[in-house]
């Protein structure tokens, strides 16, 4: 678990949907339901411009850091805008994330852990030379960059966030090395506009899932595995990279799909699973997006957590007085009681065909028809 409380300093401001609160809160009640006392913490520094520059243009990196200086907006460096507003301090804030992920990918591939998580992370948005969709350095792209200097071969990445992985696949779209899949509302619907299935890349590792606004955990998890498993079998990496974002849930502010916390974690025990099955047990997690602050993110990603540290929270478990007490002094809003929503998903797999009518289904076979074949895979059920 890398974790320093300065990651909470990645802050747009007042009213900013990416509130650091969000990362606060499932800090305490990891703490509250014991989840920390699984894990072994381990502390952070900032990525040094070298290590931002194996992604990052150098150029892009000097703007953020003038912009952190003296808060003024850089409009050319995206730094500024509502998405990306310009503060005293962003590059020290994203810098420290990003080397948070960096700590979690050396302590994975140099054995220290077998699976490592990075809760502040998950920045994917952010492209070589702009800040794009609240993310100003791109960490899962600067940890697998990272890995493949280290002599890594073949890194897998599976993002699960509502929006599109759109940075990481633009760093990675031409290297064979790096298979990366994204899972998120269709582009028709929803920012960044990017995430077709035919957006393949280099020898199709590039894949991805668009499902229709409205995708609720049955149409979601049949999706992930008609896609994931055959993929990250075939592909055979050597390390499984994540990204956690929970604002597929049906509560998040600014999406259309209707994930449960029950879904969520489903998906996140079958990447543990996958990841044993096809990268030998080795794991790097991260966050991401996720809106919802008090109802979904603290509960999502302690899940998450719990599931990495291999002691999965039972659903019904009660969030804890004190936990909820502090929701109430910190946010003024009311705390879940549960660790659940009360769903009990389960995997509808293609065995019994698929139906062509379906948007869900049609969803799937669009990513299967563009890329299994280039994976020698049989696309049809």
């Amino acid at each position: 678990m890398i974790w320093d409380d300065a990651l909470t300093s990645y802050d747009f401001g007042p009213g900013h949907p990416l509130a650091p609160v969000r990362v606060e809160l499932t800090m305490a009640l990891a703490r509250e339901l014991g989840v920390l006392d699984k894990v072994e913490p381990t502390g952070c520094v900032p990525a040094t411009d070298d290590e931002l520059a194996m992604v990052h243009e150098r150029h892009y990196i000097e703007a953020v850091r003038r912009v952190s200086a003296d808060g003024r907006p850089d409009f050319d460096a995206g730094l500024g805008t509502t998405d990306n507003p310009a503060f005293k301090g962003v590059h020290d804030a994203s810098a420290l994330i990003a080397g948070a992920s960096l700590a979690a990918a050396r302590s994975v591939w140099e054995g220290s852990a077998e699976h490592a998580v990075n809760i502040a992370g998950g920045l994917h948005h952010a492209m070589p030379a702009m800040a794009s969709g609240f993310c100003v350095y791109n960490d899962p792209a600067l940890a697998i960059a990272w890995l493949l200097r280290q002599g890594a071969s073949r890194i897998a990445y599976v993002d699960v966030d509502v929006h599109h992985g759109d940075g990481v696949q633009a760093v990675f779209y031409d290297d064979p090395r790096v298979l990366t899949i994204s899972l998120h509302e269709s582009p028709r619907t929803l920012f960044p506009g990017t995430g077709f299935p035919g957006e393949t890349g280099a020898d199709g590792t590039a894949v991805n899932v668009a499902l229709p606004a409205g995708c609720g955990d049955s149409g979601w998890l049949r999706a992930f595995d008609a896609v994931v498993p055959p993929l990250l079998h075939e592909f055979g990496p050597e390390i499984l990279v994540t990204q956690h974002g929970c604002d597929s849930h049906a509560l998040d502010p600014l999406a259309n799909l209707m994930l449960s916390v029950d879904g969520q974690r489903t998906a996140y025990a079958a990447l543990h699973r996958l990841a044993h099955e096809t990268a030998g047990g080795r794991w790097i997690a991260t966050g991401g997006g996720g809106y919802e602050l008090v109802q979904v993110v603290p509960r999502a990603w302690t899940h998450l957590i719990a599931e990495i540290a291999g002691h999965p929270i039972d659903p019904a478990t009660p969030t804890g007085d004190d936990w909820r007490a502090f929701v109430r002094r910190r946010t003024g809003e009311t705390a879940p009681l549960t660790m659940t929503d009360g769903r009990h998903p389960e995997f509808n797999d293609l065995s019994g065909g698929y139906d062509p009518s379906d948007p869900i289904d049609r969803a799937i076979m669009a990513t299967r028809n563009a890329v299994f074949p280039l994976h020698g895979l049989d696309p049809l059920p």
